[in-house]
């Protein structure tokens, strides 16, 4: 009885539990969403037990009661998690009870006045939707919401592996909180989440007044926050079911389930955020948008005439490529003339202190457009389209990447939706404020430009203008368009149909410029007709304004001898004469525009004034640029919008100058000479180098900016002349080359004449025995030191090389690798190696003759020349220079900033260390070369010569190929750095300091100098020294000793002339010796 009474019990509760399972929305078991919304099991990284389904049921009861019958399938199920999560939203909380959420640390900047209010962001990610077994009116999910205060603006990183954590550091406070709940739809057009969850949450400490006294200094070595494990949390968020221009807001509350005398308690939080992409935008406030755009077209200070606007029928692409990512430009209200608190308000935004402390410049300050949707339509027989978007201000204290990312709606956020017109070419849309239907008191009127001028090189502008609420002075914007986007965002790479148009309006300045800066000079005529620069070729105006486009690191000029900030510099050309952009080759299929072009390609047309242009002649061209330059001391001309004309003649570009200011708004009224609001009183000189003899002329463009204000305008700036590093014209990659080669057959020719003397050396004292052991030894040393370093330093180059030509790479990045130069390069080497023989092959023979000499005289061995004297006195000079001037550049560079260590980089991209003492010991030892003969003048001084022991043709020959690097750099002009070879010549490396415009007067004067004394000890020293001490005479070793005879040597098959010493005067006949050959 008792087991039939247990059994009924159980069966009883049994029913009971599956009653109220059919009553309750949440079940633990069954298939499960997987994160995305798909069906299937979920895998070990995402539990979705649903065990707080009783707490739920009495924290939602509320939400519950007022839930209404859910009719969806499960595809709107699996759009749900992409549309009910948000990032970035904006979270307040009300900490008048004392009870705030989570502290924040302040101290990551010393000066927390002047530092920016940190930004409170919450992310919501929506983890699990359970639509296997779920109720009528409900759905189990499950998500995580992440709470930060940043002041960097990043927000906690959401994904499948989270926990509820807590962590504080300067700077950044952040928290994770764990939910599970219901979604319920009401039958009001409301959706709503109910969740209830787990958090860490911060103890306060005891002093109500200062509760997060621990937080401070956080960073401190084994910080530990105290922390509380509570799960008395809730979480209501409410969205929209239709996503209109009053509806789009998604509000948020958290609250403590927790008694108030609890220490986990805190005070509610609020949060608000939008609806995203993933929802469908209805149109329907017509009502509002007429009111705000009562007038077709509103006449506001953007629309002037309306000329050089778009009209055509593809608005929706263009504003396609104008993401949350692009930001425009606010304009300052220079033309504002009512009160200090008008003119210096950001439009209808809310702006914090960082946009006040503007004064109503506006610097660094942008809106972005978020969540564009479009609509076109051609009812009525004219084109036009629906427009609605998010206009987000960014103050200048936050990160546009952050701005871009955020969803909340406030006081910086303005809701648009409006009405295009084809006709007038002006979007004309309604603003709302923050949230709600009674914020909408701002009107948006939104242009795209076609047409260019100096002064007008944007693509979108726009302005805003208040039709009631709050009384503000016009607020204009606008996206500058960078001439490379002609291409990159209109070109074929699937942008929106355009025809582009120029307005030349500074041509007639810039010829007036053009005419003062190129006074007639007989000399400059005859260089004119003797070089060329880029110019047209037939129609091609887009592969000149390839040309003529810059990127490239610059540097003063003149070059400065101190350390400096290497700026880099970017010349984008515009237009061109009558073109605008770039050309774009005709693509088969290609669909045509509505112009009857390819879609996508930049059309063309150009305006100029109505005054004579210098196009009536066909050396000048009209041309339009933009240049930008980095460094802080170009701030004054970062940027500039350049229009003028270019010479292809001499290759010079004569440009008027644009910038924008960035001023209060007051100041605006006392400046003189603007021209829209900016500053045209620039004027820049492009000079480009020749197409033609470039292994002569540096290929470097120099660019000269100037301000012609008077000197006493604080808008005046000091005049600049800056020199890029070498460029390359797109066809002219041989002519380039031609320098490579000419320079290394000059170092072909100067090997050869270097061999030959070796060669005429060494039959010369072949023929001439007696001379041989008065050769210097070290000054053969020198030149077989300076012919092996190249041998051993170039073999692993040799060998890199050989390892490298299989590597498959287009023909236009190994440059370096033709056939040419590889068997110049080879033969090169082979010449060095045969002249480093042959002057080992000299030494041996000068040793040899010592060791004769020592042999046959053993008895004094100071009669046989030694190089030990002439080694010391010579490498001393040496050694007092090389410390010297390592002294010098070390007191030189104390000065100087420290910087890392130089580096530089091969032709394969490589990096290498640069130590500066190797690279003087490199110079010096090129020194030596260059003065090889200063160890022969020595040894010719100490040893009193009174023959000839080098031939006239060998060592003026060697000179002679000593001193050419220098003739050839002296003319050549300046030293650059080539950035296409690992090497910047083949014949003469100007890097070293030698190879200066001193070096290169100076070291060829020394070298000639050695030689005369040479020349005038051998024809001269022992007569001299004769007449004028005849008690030595008896000491010095000359011509025609009978102590010595000339025997035949048979070291070889052939006999060979070698100098040994006689034993007996008397002897006659010749004697052989087998052990010395």
């Amino acid at each position: 009885m008792a087991v039939t009474t247990s059994q009924f019990v159980g069966a009883f509760l049994l029913a009971l539990f599956a009653v109220a399972s059919s009553f309750d929305p949440f079940h633990r078991t069954g298939q499960s969403m997987n994160p995305m919304g798909s069906g299937g099991q979920q895998g070990p990284f995402m539990p979705h037990e649903y065990v707080r389904f009783a707490d739920v049921k009495r924290q939602c009861r509320s939400v519950l009661a007022s839930a209404a019958e859910l009719t969806f399938d499960a595809n709107r199920a699996t759009a749900l998690m992409p549309e009910l999560s948000f990032l970035k939203a904006d979270w307040r909380q009300d900490v008048n009870d004392g009870t705030p959420l989570m502290p924040f640390d302040g101290t990551d900047v010393p000066d927390s006045a002047a530092a920016s209010d940190p930004l409170q962001l919450a992310t919501f990610t929506l983890t699990h939707v359970d639509v296997a077994l779920r109720g009528k009116t409900a759905l189990n999910v499950s998500g995580v919401l992440g709470v930060a205060v940043c002041r960097n603006g990043t927000a906690p990183e959401m994904g499948p592996y989270v926990s509820p954590e807590f962590k504080v550091w300067p700077g950044s406070t952040e928290m994770k909180i764990l939910f599970e709940g219901v979604y319920t739809e009401t039958g009001d057009g409301e959706s709503v989440l109910c969740l209830v969850g787990e958090a860490l949450l911060p103890r306060r400490g005891a002093d109500a007044a200062n509760p997060w006294d621990w937080a401070k200094n956080s960073d401190r070595k084994n910080f530990q926050p105290p922390i509380t494990n509570d799960k008395n949390v809730l979480l209501v968020i409410r969205y929209p079911t239709t996503l209109t221009l009053t509806t789009r807001a998604v509000r948020g509350e958290l609250t403590s389930t927790n008694a108030q005398s609890d220490a986990a308690y805190f005070g509610a939080v609020t949060m608000l955020s939008q609806l995203g992409a993933y929802s469908n935008y209805k149109f329907g406030s017509e009502e509002l948008v007429s009111t705000a755009c009562s007038t077709k077209p509103y006449p506001d200070d953007v629309l002037g005439d309306g000329s050089g606007l778009y009209t055509g029928g593809s608005l929706c692409g263009i504003l396609d490529l104008f993401t949350s990512e692009d930001v425009f430009a606010v304009v300052p209200n220079w033309k504002c003339n009512s009160t200090d608190a008008i003119c210096r308000r950001l439009g209808p935004f809310e702006a914090d202190k960082s946009v006040d402390a503007t004064d109503g410049g506006f610097k660094d300050v942008g809106i972005l457009m978020q969540d564009i949707r479009c609509d076109p339509s051609s009812g009525s027989g004219e084109r036009s389209a629906r427009v609605s978007a998010v206009l987000r201000a960014v103050p200048p204290s936050e990160h546009l990447y952050t701005a871009a990312h955020r969803s909340g709606l406030s006081g910086l956020t303005l809701s648009a939706e409006g009405v295009w017109r084809a006709s007038t070419g002006q979007l004309c849309m309604v603003g709302c404020l923050g949230v709600g239907k009674k914020a909408c008191h701002s009107r948006v009127c939104l242009y795209v430009r076609t047409g260019f001028s100096a002064t007008r090189r944007t693509v979108v502008m726009g302005q805003i203008t208040s039709i009631g609420g709050v009384t503000h002075s016009p607020l204009t914007f606008r996206r500058a368009m960078h001439p490379s986007e002609l291409w990159n965002r209109f070109g074929v790479s699937g942008g929106a149909p355009l025809t582009m148009a120029y307005n030349y309006t500074k041509v007639k300045q810039a010829g007036e410029f053009l005419t003062r800066s190129e006074p007639f000079n007989f000399g400059t005529a005859i260089a004119k007709s003797l070089l060329s620069y880029p110019r047209l070729s037939g129609d091609d105006q887009s592969s000149l304004a390839d040309e003529l486009t810059l990127h490239v690191p610059v540097v003063p000029d003149p070059f400065p001898r101190e350390r400096f900030e290497r700026p880099f510099l970017q010349l984008e050309v515009l237009s061109l004469g009558s073109l605008v952009g770039r050309n774009v080759p005709a693509i088969p299929g290609m669909q045509l525009a509505e112009d009857g072009r390819g879609k996508g390609r930049p059309t063309s047309e150009s305006q100029t004034e109505t005054t004579p242009t210098m196009e009536t002649t066909t050396s000048i061209l009209n041309v339009s640029a933009e240049l930008t330059l980095s460094g802080d001391l170009y701030a004054n001309v970062s940027t500039l919008f350049l229009e003028g004309v270019y010479n292809q003649v001499d290759g010079r570009m004569y440009l008027i100058g644009c910038r924008s200011i960035d001023a209060p708004w007051r100041d605006f009224s006392a400046m003189r000479a603007l021209e829209d609001g900016m500053d045209c009183s620039i004027e820049v000189r492009v000079d480009y180098p020749p197409t033609t003899a470039q292994w002569l002329i540096n290929p470097t463009a120099k660019v000269h900016i100037a301000s012609t204000r008077d000197p006493l305008d604080p808008r005046r700036f000091d005049a600049m002349s800056l020199q890029t590093l070498p460029i390359m014209y797109r066809q002219q990659r041989q002519d380039i080359l031609s320098r490579r080669s000419v320079e290394g057959i000059l170092r072909l020719a100067t090997l050869v004449a270097a061999i030959g003397a070796e060669f005429s050396q060494l039959m010369y004292i072949k023929a001439n025995t007696d001379v041989m052991p008065y050769v210097s030894l070290v000054m053969l040393g020198v030149q077989a030191l300076g012919y092996s370093m190249p041998l051993i330093t170039g073999a692993e180059a040799l060998f890199a090389r050989i390892a490298a030509a299989g590597v498959n790479a287009p023909p236009s990045y190994v440059v370096d690798k033709s056939q040419l130069y590889w068997t110049i390069d080879c033969v090169v080497k082979i010449l060095v190696l045969a002249a480093f023989l042959l002057t080992l092959r000299l030494a041996q023979k000068v040793v040899r003759s010592r060791i004769r000499m020592l042999t046959r005289s053993p008895l004094e061995p100071g009669r046989v020349p030694s190089d030990r004297k002439v080694f010391l006195y010579s490498f001393g000079p040496h050694l007092l220079g090389f410390m010297v001037i390592l002294a010098v550049r070390y007191v030189s560079a104390i000065g100087r900033p420290v910087q890392q260590e130089d580096s530089y980089m091969d032709a394969s991209g490589r990096s290498h260390a640069l130590r500066q003492w190797a690279v003087t010991l490199e110079e010096y030892v090129g020194l030596s070369q260059d003065f090889f003969l200063l160890p022969q003048v020595v040894g010719n001084v100490l040893w009193r010569i009174n023959c000839r022991p080098l031939k006239k043709s060998y060592y003026v020959s060697l000179t002679v190929v000593r001193l050419l690097p220098h003739l050839y750099d002296y003319i050549r002009a300046a030293p650059a750095i080539n950035p296409y070879f690992a090497e910047e010549y083949e014949f003469v490396n100007t890097s070293l300091d030698f190879y200066s415009a001193f070096g290169d007067v100076a070291i060829p004067l020394l070298a000639i100098a050695l030689a005369a004394a040479v020349y005038v000890q051998q024809r001269w020293n022992y007569k001299i020294i004769s007449r004028t001490v005849k008690t030595q005479q008896k000491k010095l070793q000359h011509l025609g000793s009978r102590v010595y005879e000339r025997l035949p040597s048979m070291s070889s098959g052939n006999f060979e002339a070698e100098l040994v010493a006689g034993v007996n005067e008397a002897t006659v006949g010749p004697r052989r010796d087998a052990n010395l050959t």
